[in-house]
């Protein structure tokens, strides 16, 4: 049996940078074979030849017995090869059903929809992935897992027999994310190939078959998932012994910076918290989604102004009634999203820097293009942001500079107490490590920092004291030393009963 794709010495160029160099890759029938790679590594731009988005300049691409010359979108999908991105490209406002038939029917535009029938095959798709979808459900009320399912159910319909899934469950739950893997089960069960990519090391592990390493536009290495463990695939991926993912350090905490006592805010579904934060303290925020670790995070940057309860900033109660309110009593925010909220992608590096403290660059109203610069260049340098320079738009930079970038922006201000939502999701290993080692230098300045993960090892690894949130409250702290995946997982989920935790 021929393999489902193999790529043989592929090379790509963009403006003479070397994206691809002769790089080989082969997917078999039932295999989930996993792509990784730091940012930058060549993935995307793999998978972009792969779908036909762009062109290769010099290899060869074979489909089953068919070597394509010139691959374009529709000859991939003609070949059966079809994507799931990390969001999916659905149409909110037509049917489950309708999607679907975008997907796989062919024929006239003319031609007299059979809406019967096409409402019978839907349905026969989507309880072939053991999804209880009804085909006339609007997509735009589905939630995030059942959308991907039916853009599966949909590349299915279109006899996909290539399935890539890009960062797949960047935006799900680990209960969702198992039921991905059931669906992904039943396709390998099929023969359907599947390309798996993910910065997420433990998905890796748990459902790839072999695993191709990409660094620097080459293939390094393709492994049997059962012939490398994970500090040899970090090895791989990097290019050097990365010695600990987690770099902390051993810092001498200062006075109290940041108290809360029972604070609430009734929208947002915060109750009755209560922590503190001392000067060089990493305090870590952990919790299940929906537990109002987000929510608790902008009430505290005055997104959402508490409505009862305390906060004391450097020991003075004081009302934090807005985001400008919180830089002035140097309280920074790094949220969850950075392409949304974080950074904006159409603008320089500098101008981004600067956006959360324009009056440093812009003493009399105008800004001072120089000064503004200058002060961008000292945190690419700090930071170590890889960038040819800093009037490049925050767009062209990979996701875990663009999170730099984002924490530059936060810097500017000169904070005392920094909260950093989700600070390395989405970024590969060794940006992660890279940011968890500036989290270090930050706590070791004095500077009190609140982070929250929902990486188990990320929490674990980088805090000294963990609040466990669960239905809008912390249910209990716990110290580095009692810290488990065990403890805080119990606590997660509402249990106090056999816990070390206490509040402070």
């Amino acid at each position: 049996m021929p393999a489902l794709l193999h790529a043989d010495a592929i090379s790509k160029s963009y403006a003479g940078v070397q994206a691809l160099k002769r790089v080989s890759f082969d997917l078999w029938p039932g295999e989930v074979h996993a792509l990784v790679g730091e940012n930058g590594a060549g993935k995307s731009t793999l998978i972009k030849i792969i779908t036909g988005a762009v062109g290769h300049d010099s290899g060869s691409l074979t489909i089953g017995d068919r070597v394509i010359s010139r691959m374009d979108p529709h000859t991939s999908r003609a070949m059966g090869i079809a994507a799931i991105y990390q969001q999916p490209a659905l149409f909110p406002d037509l049917t489950v059903a309708e999607n679907i038939a975008l997907a796989g029917e062919r024929g006239s535009s003319w031609r007299r929809i059979d809406w019967k029938n096409r409402r019978r095959t839907a349905a026969a798709l989507l309880d072939r992935v053991g999804a209880s979808i009804h085909p006339d459900r609007i997509v735009g009320s589905l939630s995030m897992p059942e959308q991907q399912i039916v853009e599966i159910a949909g590349a299915l319909g279109s006899n996909a027999r290539i399935l890539i899934m890009d960062e797949p469950t960047a935006s799900l739950t680990g209960r969702e994310v198992d039921q991905l893997f059931a669906v992904i089960r039943v396709l390998r069960g099929d023969g359907v190939g599947i390309i798996y990519i993910s910065h997420r090391l433990d998905e890796i592990f748990a459902i790839a078959d072999r695993i191709t390493v990409l660094r620097d536009g080459e293939a390094i290495e393709t492994r049997d998932r059962a012939g490398v463990d994970r500090a040899g695939l970090i090895r791989m991926m990097v290019g050097r012994e990365l010695s600990s993912v987690f770099p902390k350090r051993q810092v001498e905490l200062g006075p109290v910076a940041l108290e809360v006592r029972n604070l609430s805010q009734r929208e947002s579904g915060v109750r009755d918290v209560s922590f503190a934060v001392r000067r060089g303290e990493i305090f870590g925020l952990a919790g299940l989604v929906g537990s109002g670790r987000t929510e608790l995070a902008e009430t505290l940057f005055g997104l959402r102004p508490a409505d009862a309860g305390d906060v004391v900033v450097h020991g003075t109660s004081t009302q934090v009634s807005s985001p400008s309110r919180a830089i002035e009593l140097g309280i920074g925010y790094v949220p969850e999203d950075r392409r949304q909220h974080g950074v904006i992608l159409e603008m320089s590096i500098a101008a981004n820097a600067s956006l959360a403290n324009l009056a440093a660059v812009a003493p009399r109203g105008l800004i001072d293009t120089t000064a503004e610069r200058d002060a961008a260049a000292s945190y690419v340098q700090r930071l170590r942001i890889k960038t040819a320079s800093v009037g490049a738009d925050v767009g062209s930079l990979s996701g875990g500079n663009q999170q730099k970038v984002a924490l530059a922006r936060w810097l500017a201000t000169k904070p005392t107490i920094l909260i950093l939502d989700e600070p390395t999701q989405g970024v590969d290993v060794g940006s992660k490590a890279e940011i968890h080692e500036l989290m270090g230098i930050l706590a070791e300045q004095g500077l009190a920092i609140v982070m929250i993960s929902s990486e188990m090892p990320e929490i674990l690894g980088m805090s000294d004291r963990i609040g466990v949130m669960h239905g809008g409250t912390i249910r209990g702290v716990l110290d580095r030393k009692d810290a488990s995946q065990d403890s805080i997982l119990r606590l997660a989920l509402g249990d106090t009963s056999s816990s070390p935790a206490g509040l402070p």
